[in-house]
């Protein structure tokens, strides 16, 4: 297993006293990985210690207002390729067959696409292979990367440490429109209900469906593995 990608796996999902627990584990599989600069490593310290050490229900408020409230920060990676239309849905489906095929069955209510499932399935799978897939999200992980910062989030770094493993260019024409759409601001309600009412995610079979870049990223993780059982501590 890759430890940090499972390690970033957790620190992505929603905080619990678990994962507060198993901060100071986390935590050291992180600062030891030198796939990750030091000024990567430093950067991922303030996250960690925030996780580690402040009150959770802090914690879940800060959570749910950064990635449940914004679909510019969304951590359901397909929501920034083509948002909430038919094609995600089939491209999820395809997905979620290609986690079974690997022996890997999530247990979790999250969609597919949502980025920590996703690290969970690339930490049991050779890292040539994860690296290739980060590549693929590289576009998005600095585009959430830069929103965070603008933010002054901690969470900024985790999406620049997920970079710095995809070990990729990033193409800066895709960041930009990323970057082009519009932020609602958290607490306007009604201008996140106006938001949100999109076309209804439809799951259809075709494992074709979606853009070419969802599809390759899908080609790539077709080996069998190991089986797995949900997010557990590193």
């Amino acid at each position: 297993m890759d430890r940090t990608l499972k390690a970033i796996s957790l620190v992505l999902s929603y905080p619990t006293r678990e994962l507060q627990q198993a901060m100071p584990e986390i935590s050291a599989v992180l600062a030891s990985d030198t796939r990750l600069t030091a000024a990567a490593r430093r950067g991922l310290r303030p996250l960690m210690e925030n996780l580690g050490g402040r009150d959770i229900y802090d914690l879940e408020e800060q959570y749910v207002f950064l990635f449940d409230r914004s679909r510019t920060l969304s951590l359901n990676l397909f929501e920034h390729v083509h948002g909430e239309s038919r094609d995600r849905g089939g491209a999820m489906v395809s997905l979620l067959e290609t986690y079974r095929e690997g022996g890997f069955d999530p247990v979790t209510a999250e969609l597919p696409d949502h980025l920590p499932v996703l690290l969970e399935f690339l930490s049991t799978r050779p890292f040539a292979e994860a690296q290739e897939t980060l590549a693929d999200a590289a576009h998005i992980f600095e585009a959430l990367n830069a929103r965070l910062v603008r933010r002054e989030s901690p969470y900024g770094a985790v999406f620049a440490a997920l970079l710095q493993l995809s070990g990729a260019k990033v193409n800066q024409d895709a960041v930009a429109e990323l970057l082009e759409q519009p932020e609602v601001d958290p607490n306007d309600l009604d201008a996140l209900d106006a938001v949100w009412e999109e076309s209804e995610v439809r799951f259809g079979p075709d494992p074709n469906a979606g853009c070419p870049q969802v599809r390759d990223m899908l080609a790539r993780m077709d080996e069998p593995v190991r089986p797995a059982s949900g997010v557990a501590a590193v």
